[in-house]
């Protein structure tokens, strides 16, 4: 449980880590690389006094993981990979300030999106919200992957298992994981103080994955596209707060499809 000068602490991380996905945006687009994205996110957060938390954990080799089109998670940033147009990939950011970890991540569109791809990015980013609501004291961990797997299932997409959200705080991953499908033994009772990430990988196709040769890169077993957002939140005494909460609109994710139009396709 988080409290005081911890949950103050929780708070400086999560805004630091939303403010990195923030700078991320406008690094997307039609020839970059995701070696560039790294680069950039690597000395962003060096420069506020924190440490990315993915580089060098358990042997990951950059400070970013980017995740393109039919890479569920853990794309390594490589200078081989050039962004091109159409493409969609998630970023995902985590911080290391004053000791707490903060962790955030978005799926961008880079130039002018397929069909398909608003789908499954506006199915992921409504998946998030609907677990976030359905947090409050005294309700159970399985509520959230209850009302992720309704919804994603109900759009016709299907829900990762082979990855959860997780507790999170002075250590990278911490208790209890966070399921975003309905599981056995998913009815840890939520309680105020709880830090913890919601992080729904959902995919157009089977929920099925596959890790690639680097031991990392984990892809859809169908090649179909993938899609993620993440915050990392608390459980209060009236429901949560979002630690990685934004101030302003995510460029290249949710200034690209107008609101009416994104409902649509979820």
């Amino acid at each position: 449980m988080k409290s005081g000068p911890d949950l103050d602490g929780m708070r400086s991380a999560g805004r630091l880590a939303a403010e990195t996905l923030l700078f991320s945006g406008p690094l997307v687009r039609v020839g970059a690389t995701t070696l560039e994205i790294n680069d950039a996110v690597h000395d962003f957060i060096v420069s506020h006094g924190a440490v990315p938390a993915p580089l060098n954990y358990m042997g990951y080799p950059r400070s970013v993981c980017t995740s393109v089109n039919e890479v569920i998670c853990h794309g390594i940033p490589s200078a081989d990979r050039v962004l091109a147009d159409g493409d969609i990939v998630n970023v995902d950011v985590t911080v290391i300030l004053g000791g707490w970890h903060g962790d955030t991540s978005a799926t961008f569109y880079v130039g002018t999106p397929s069909a398909e791809a608003v789908k499954i990015v506006e199915v992921s980013r409504r998946c998030l919200d609907l677990g976030i609501a359905a947090v409050r004291p005294g309700g159970r961990i399985g509520d959230i992957g209850s009302a992720v797997q309704s919804y994603a299932e109900g759009k016709g997409c299907s829900v990762v298992r082979q990855y959860v959200g997780h507790g999170i705080g002075r250590e990278f991953h911490e208790g209890p994981q966070v399921p975003h499908f309905r599981s056995a033994g998913d009815n840890v009772r939520l309680r105020e103080g709880m830090t913890f990430t919601i992080e729904p990988m959902i995919n157009l196709g089977t929920w099925k994955a596959r890790v690639l040769r680097d031991g990392w890169t984990a892809i859809t077993a169908d090649r179909k596209l993938s899609a993620q957002f993440e915050h990392t939140l608390v459980v209060t005494s009236s429901g949560c707060e979002i630690l990685t909460a934004r101030d302003r609109v995510l460029a290249n994710s949710e200034d690209v499809i107008p609101p009416e139009k994104a409902a649509s396709y979820r």
